[in-house]
């Protein structure tokens, strides 16, 4: 089977031209698309027939809806000619210069298939693990070519969250990091460079944390389910949407991160020893941190920043008016 469509030049476009996908799952068809829609030749290895017949549907699916949106470089009929589908490892990673594995979080099929990988490529290409909390030391440190691996962890779905944490081994390549990096960026992610391996990373640690204090004040009869959901979706998750926590204890208050540390901080900690968790925020991190937001937003420009933050959210709140609400209307999404 040829691989159809045009991939971008090397000369213009760096160091990847063509990418082989690992697995068609949600996740493997997902990339599939974010490289394709930037000009990649993308090669999709299923072992499942089944898989296999109806991954050119899926992608067709994910396309159209993001040409439709607006958010797609090109048509959706060009990037879908750059996937193609292939029954067998050694066809999908030929002639590829990176491959990203979407397979199950399982550490030791995740180890035979980069033994696999690691046989079946050239030296130059970079053979990244879409693992949401396997380190790649795990499931790399016994390869020949172990410099060329590392985790590349997306965003769920990345199409849409355009975000991915870059996560090297002490054993991987400078290289493979800016090859990985570069090519992420390309494709309009931002790769986020991950200094430790750690197990969740940062997305899912975060993720994790939220998802604890929530099962527990359910658990407690605090609040319900949907009522959870609806404060982080129109409270948190929208004011997230524009700053981030740093960003936003920086400019909810004045004084900014240094006073909301001081007055909350002790009140965070109170409730971080309701959970167990003996953890309080140190002086020395409040002030690294605060130092390196107000590099960004100055504090003598607080005030002209808290009038860019509140226009992007009105900006964002005007889009969102009368926007489909998933949880139907118990989930009281202002004007649907």
């Amino acid at each position: 089977m040829d691989a159809a469509g045009a991939a971008v030049d090397v000369d213009s476009g760096g160091a990847v031209a063509a990418v082989a996908v690992v697995g068609s799952g949600s996740i493997g068809v997902a990339w599939a698309t974010v490289f394709a829609g930037a000009g990649r030749a993308v090669r999709i290895f299923e072992i499942d027939p089944a898989r296999r017949a109806v991954v050119p549907a899926e992608v067709e699916a994910i396309l159209d809806g993001l040409e439709a949106a607006g958010v797609l470089e090109g048509s959706a009929s060009q990037a879908r000619a750059r996937i193609t589908v292939w029954s067998t490892l050694a066809e999908a990673v030929e002639g590829v210069d990176y491959v990203q594995e979407c397979i199950g979080e399982d550490v030791e099929v995740k180890r035979r298939m980069f033994a696999d990988l690691d046989r079946l490529t050239g030296p130059d290409v970079v053979l990244a693990s879409s693992s949401s909390t396997i380190e790649a030391s795990r499931f790399a440190a016994g390869l020949d070519g172990r410099e060329r691996c590392l985790v590349v962890h997306p965003g769920n779905p990345p199409f849409f969250l355009r975000v991915a944490e870059v996560v090297p081994a002490p054993f991987t390549s400078e290289r493979s990091i800016r090859v990985a990096s570069e090519l992420l960026q390309s494709c309009g992610i931002a790769p986020i460079l991950i200094n430790a391996e750690i197990e969740g990373f940062v997305f899912n640690r975060l993720q994790g944390a939220l998802l604890r204090e929530a099962y527990c004040l359910v658990r407690d009869g605090v609040v319900s389910p949907v009522d959870l959901d609806t404060i982080v979706r129109e409270g948190l998750g929208l004011r997230w949407s524009v700053i981030g926590p740093f960003a936003t204890s920086e400019l909810n208050t004045r004084g900014g991160l240094r006073r909301h540390a001081e007055v909350l901080g002790p009140v965070y900690a109170r409730m971080g020893l309701e959970r167990g968790a003996d953890d309080p925020w140190s002086p020395e991190t409040v002030e690294r941190v605060a130092a390196r937001i107000e590099e960004a937003l100055p504090y003598d420009s607080w005030d002209e920043n808290v009038r860019v933050r509140d226009a992007a959210m009105m900006e964002l709140l005007a889009v969102r008016r009368g926007a489909a609400n998933p949880l139907g209307a118990g989930g009281h999404v202002a004007g649907a």
